[in-house]
């Protein structure tokens, strides 16, 4: 840019010169040095811009690469994250089906050890020891029960909390 500003300036001198001489000679040979160097100028300013442009597109090119490598390593990430959550899921959900059954079967021995209790108190009063004994299998099998739902609603607040973090991360993903 420089040596182009110099060409400029000398074409502007020696036209400037030729001019102050009055000579029409001078004057058009000053103003076709000065056309010259002012084609010169342009062409080392043209030639300068074009390099410049080479070299911001190979910049842009390297960081597309840059990126794309980025994108790879985190798509990857994201893949064994998803992945991890989705077989914690899978435990948790299996989890929570066998504790579900177990459930249905403790309210169906619950419910089984009810119908004996209450075909028992109709029998006879000898029969007083055994109907003791229903109530307390009974009563192991409620306090069963109320342990399992509990289970149950700790395993299904635990699945909504590993759930809502793997949607925030898709949502942040999607965002990246």
């Amino acid at each position: 840019m420089t040596t182009a500003v110099g060409l400029i300036v000398l074409a502007a001198l020696v036209v400037a010169g030729a001019a102050v001489s009055g000579s029409w000679l001078l004057v058009t040979i000053a103003a076709g040095l000065g056309v010259a160097l002012g084609a010169a100028a342009t062409r080392i300013t043209h030639t300068e811009l074009v390099a410049s442009r080479v070299e911001a597109a190979r910049d842009r090119a390297a960081q597309a690469v840059a990126y794309n490598e980025l994108t790879e390593v985190r798509t990857s990430e994201h893949a064994a994250y998803v992945a991890d959550v989705q077989s914690r899921i899978n435990e948790k959900e299996q989890a929570l089906d066998e504790l579900e059954l177990a459930l249905s079967l403790s309210q169906r021995r619950a419910a089984t050890s009810t119908r004996k209790r209450n075909a028992e108190g109709r029998r006879a009063a000898g029969l007083q020891v055994r109907l003791t004994e229903a109530e307390e299998r009974a009563g192991i099998a409620q306090l069963r029960v109320v342990e399992l739902e509990q289970e149950v609603l700790a395993l299904r607040a635990e699945l909504e909390a590993v759930t809502a973090a793997w949607h925030s991360v898709e949502h942040l993903r999607k965002h990246a």
